[in-house]
């Protein structure tokens, strides 16, 4: 079924918190109640007009990111109806993803047994993701765990001589992966910021600073100053690793822009608290405006509009697909570098953005965005939000920016 667009030649004032909020709660609106599972944690597949297509799988970068967006809109909109919704998610995330013993999280669940008992690094980071912005929505409970999920990491995927996290584990450790990648990392940066918003310990501040050193300078220099995905054991860029696969879901071949401006965002916040680490701050503005720049450069479909989602190591694009997270997150990295450098570039980069978004991603009836369109910006299937969606990105950047737009002295 179709339905007309607003008129897209009077678009809204993206720079006003109010619309951005709006916005959000709109997309809140497709997932609240119906997300609601009454027999235990939230549905993660859904249509486009909502329908729930399937009702048994659960995933644990769905179970976690649905804490985050509960945690969000309940601390914006004050809706009793989402603390109860946050307090549903992170009870499924402790007692069904979680091992009884505490020694890692089930990937996937099906009618609530175990399906994938698989360890990985990403998930875990959004655990610790979750119980951050569990405990800054006011559940106190949350708060030790967030320690506990850190040590947890720190036990089984720290590579100290990398200072990076590895990446994948069997389900008792017993085997693990030679895979290294740099999305784990960059989740985990994002999670350690949020850990340390929330407790305030500087070791989490520490740990994200190191982190962003190790992926955006040293693992960059050894990948043509950018930053690659995919690593072998002893962390030498592997080129070749899903060549044939260029469209995985968490481990695509390619340079990712989306995972370009994903950084730059996380490198203005990282500068941003810097006052507190006492360590040199001199690089992350500008690395945070290159990746941007390259992302935006090499990446925009200048017939189509849009940023594309994988350029190869030449810097073409190879993956035409847009993808909804991808023009989320560059939204809200632009808007970030246009505050902290007053450069009008980036603003016109945000606006670009949000137009192209809100004319061929935003779902203006159902609510929530497509997710992948292809190169004409055509939607590709009718699943609106399959596992690992629910928005996170797409409400995590107004929240996100909206946070720039009332900084003092913003115009």
């Amino acid at each position: 079924m179709h339905f007309t667009l607003p008129n897209m030649n009077n678009f809204p004032n993206f720079r006003s918190p109010a619309v951005l909020l709006d916005h959000a709660h709109h997309t809140m609106r497709f997932y609240h109640p119906r997300a609601i599972d009454p027999a235990g944690g939230l549905f993660h597949y859904f249509k486009d007009d909502g329908a729930v297509y399937d009702a048994q799988h659960r995933h644990l970068v769905s179970s976690t990111r649905f804490v985050f967006t509960y945690a969000m809109a309940y601390r914006h909109f004050q809706d009793p109806a989402y603390l109860e919704g946050l307090k549903h998610a992170l009870r499924f995330v402790r007692d069904a993803h979680r091992a009884p013993d505490g020694s890692g999280y089930a990937w996937m669940l099906n009618g609530g047994q175990i399906e994938d008992g698989t360890n990985h690094a990403y998930g875990q980071a959004f655990v610790l993701l979750a119980y951050a912005h569990a405990t800054m929505a006011g559940l106190d409970e949350a708060r030790p765990w967030i320690e506990e999920t850190f040590n947890l990491m720190e036990r089984r995927f720290w590579d100290a001589e990398a200072g990076l996290y590895a990446d994948e584990a069997s389900q008792d450790w017993s085997e693990r992966s030679t895979y290294r990648g740099q999305n784990a990392n960059m989740h985990a940066c994002e999670a350690l910021q949020a850990a340390w918003q929330a407790t305030g310990e500087l070791r989490y501040l520490e740990r994200a600073y190191t982190i962003a050193y190790n992926i955006t300078q040293r693992q960059a220099e050894r990948c043509g100053g950018l930053i690659w995905e995919h690593y072998d054991e002893q962390w030498r860029p592997d080129w070749r690793f899903n060549f044939d696969d260029p469209e995985n879901l968490f481990r695509p071949w390619g340079y990712q822009p989306g995972h370009f401006t994903e950084w730059a965002k996380l490198l203005v916040q990282l500068e941003e608290r810097g006052d507190v680490l006492g360590k040199d701050l001199g690089w992350l503005l500008p690395t945070a405006e290159k990746l941007f720049t390259v992302a935006v450069e090499k990446g925009w479909d200048q017939e189509n509009g849009g940023l594309c989602y994988s350029l190869a190591p030449d810097l073409t694009i190879c993956d035409w697909h847009k993808y909804f997270w991808v023009q989320a997150e560059s939204a809200a990295a632009a808007a970030m570098l246009a505050e902290r450098t007053g450069k009008a570039e980036y603003w016109d980069w945000y606006q670009r953005l949000w137009e192209y978004s809100w004319t061929h991603f935003v779902d203006h009836h159902n609510g929530a965005w497509w997710r992948i369109l292809d190169r004409q910006n055509r939607k590709l299937s009718d699943e609106k939000s399959p596992a690992g969606k629910v928005d996170y990105h797409t409400m995590g950047a107004c929240y996100d920016i909206v946070r720039v737009l009332k900084e003092p002295g913003h115009a």
